[in-house]
């Protein structure tokens, strides 16, 4: 094993020694927990719920909205580089037809006007690209941002002890998206 792999599993192997001993705690204090019910100290049961983030992502009505501005945002700019992309592609086409019957210093010059074109092309995409995800990254954190107080809120109006926002299982039961997903959209 290399170095860093053995470190990093030892990382990994105390965290979950943490988590174990965590969850190890919460139960011995549940079990402890006052005239021996093996219920929290308010006298319910632990109250978990969870939250599936990728859904609000791509359901909420405020993703959808922020999507659909995204791409109105975007429209003209994405028009301007598919233009530029069909005029290099109509320019490489007429060279490859023309260039057999041109000189050498006709086809050199040509060659370099689209070497110029496709560096143009590619610096357009690339800035497009890059745009589109840092107003993504920003509407994605006002939405996270929206969605934690709404978590919040339902959490402290219905009493949860914990919400969690990732796992690996997790029973319908607990699952409240639905929930978040119908209070995001008010």
């Amino acid at each position: 094993m290399k170095r860093f792999e053995i470190l990093s599993s030892l990382v990994v192997g105390r965290a979950l020694m943490t988590l174990v001993a965590s969850l190890g705690f919460l139960s011995v204090a549940i079990a402890q927990s006052p005239a021996g019910t093996g219920t929290a100290s308010r006298g319910s049961e632990l109250k978990i719920g969870f939250v599936n983030t990728a859904k609000l992502l791509r359901e909420s009505t405020l993703a959808q909205r922020a999507t659909k501005k995204l791409e109105r945002e975007f429209a003209t700019r994405q028009a301007e580089v598919e233009k530029l992309a069909k005029r290099f592609r109509d320019a490489s086409s007429a060279f490859d037809k023309d260039s057999l019957g041109m000189s050498d210093d006709a086809r050199r010059t040509r060659q370099r006007e689209l070497e110029t074109m496709s560096r143009d092309l590619q610096r357009a995409q690339r800035e497009l690209r890059e745009d589109e995800n840092l107003r993504m990254n920003e509407e994605v954190a006002a939405l996270q941002e929206r969605a934690q107080r709404v978590i919040q809120r339902i959490a402290e109006t219905e009493k949860f002890d914990l919400i969690l926002q990732d796992a690996v299982y997790v029973h319908p039961r607990i699952d409240i998206t639905e929930r978040v997903l119908k209070a995001l959209a008010e």
